[in-house]
């Protein structure tokens, strides 16, 4: 659709006015894929997830929650007339996730037990047939995000469990082929090569990105679980990993260091290009309590957006984002969270793309 339908819509739309639930677009807004400058792509997919469940239902609840949110915002005023939307979740990849993912649970359950003999042949086929979804997932991910790039979108990926985004990015990695880096939010470091036997696992996500030459470097932030292989490869990375673990920021906060400071450390670690892998876990739990592997500490909300706002406010270009693990749990909140994460990842990655005016921005060339 035309810039003109775009501007037409802009003109006859309400920001002050409740979010509209009939209009059921994302934030309330009424923009379509089609004619939106931002599109978020959901993938309602947990296959292989360790702990609990319930993830593949986090982007329609944010899609619900996003409804309440408030549009303005004092650095980027007019960022909801970029035009925000999300695509419609592909049922084949919902269905396919649910059929999965009790063979799965059942297998990791039977992994978790020592993997006994008697009950190897009812596990045997399991792994094959995660693997080829898996590997239909990242392909279907690629292309759709890939025409969506080539269509002159800005995409962001929403989740679903944190395997999800590989497709996207390696649809980012054929089409930026000086390389860009990751910043990676997150409780763990997701480095496990095929977790429990999953080529495709939410905990070998960062693994299998580092697969792709494109990928110049991972910089992690908030790690706070980890284990002696994941650590043993970042130290002969070469300096293509660079964690800044929870017990990092943690002695930096108490040796009274400003969290401006710590953000310009993390921030030089990081190439002209940047891709943000936001595990919602990254977050201190009561912000997340749904999600599916909690763990003690973590990143207040403003910590976690401001470090967003730096790194673009560094002239870094935000080639694309996901945001994972979002689980609706017990709770509303874990969505009103998740919901706010959203609109601050889609309207600043359009900031640092130079597709609207933000407060002390420098847009990368």
């Amino acid at each position: 659709m035309s810039a003109e339908s775009r501007a037409q819509k802009i003109a006859n739309f309400d920001p002050n006015a409740p979010g509209d639930a009939a209009e059921g677009g994302l934030f309330g807004l009424p923009f379509s894929p089609d004619d939106a400058q931002v599109v978020v792509v959901p993938v309602p997919w947990e296959v292989t997830v360790s702990y609990r469940a319930g993830t593949a239902l986090g982007p329609e609840a944010i899609r619900e929650a996003s409804l309440q949110v408030d549009l303005y915002d004092p650095d980027l005023p007019d960022a909801w007339k970029l035009g925000l939307a999300m695509e419609d979740p592909d049922e084949h990849i919902a269905a396919t996730s649910r059929e999965l993912r009790p063979a799965a649970a059942d297998y990791i359950g039977w992994v978790e037990q020592g993997r006994p003999a008697e009950d190897a042949s009812q596990h045997s086929a399991v792994l094959g047939r995660v693997t080829q979804a898996g590997n239909q997932l990242t392909n279907w991910l690629k292309e759709k995000t890939g025409a969506l790039l080539d269509a002159g979108k800005a995409v962001g990926v929403l989740g679903g469990d944190h395997s999800t985004p590989l497709g996207y990015i390696q649809a980012l990695a054929e089409r930026h082929p000086d390389g860009f880096g990751i910043l990676q939010f997150d409780a763990h470091c997701d480095l496990r090569p095929a977790y429990e036997g999953f080529q495709y696992s939410h905990a070998s996500i960062m693994y299998n990105a580092l697969q792709l030459p494109q990928v110049k470097k991972l910089v992690q932030v908030g790690i706070r679980d980890l284990c002696q292989q994941e650590a043993d490869l970042i130290e002969h990375s070469n300096g293509r990993v660079a964690m800044f673990g929870q017990r990092f920021l943690s002695d930096e906060k108490f040796a009274k260091k400003s969290w401006k400071k710590v953000c310009g450390k993390i921030i030089a670690q990081l190439p002209p290009k940047v891709y943000i892998s936001f595990d919602i876990d990254g977050l201190d739990p009561k912000l997340c309590p749904g999600t599916g592997t909690p763990v003690p500490g973590g990143l207040e909300y403003e910590e976690a957006t401001y470090l967003l706002r730096q790194v673009v406010r560094s002239g870094r270009q935000v080639i694309g984002f996901d945001l994972n693990e979002v689980a609706p749990g017990d709770t509303e909140w874990n969505a009103i969270v998740g919901a706010r994460l959203l609109y601050q990842l889609c309207n600043w990655m359009a900031a640092s793309q130079g597709r609207l005016g933000a407060r002390g921005v420098e847009t990368a060339a």
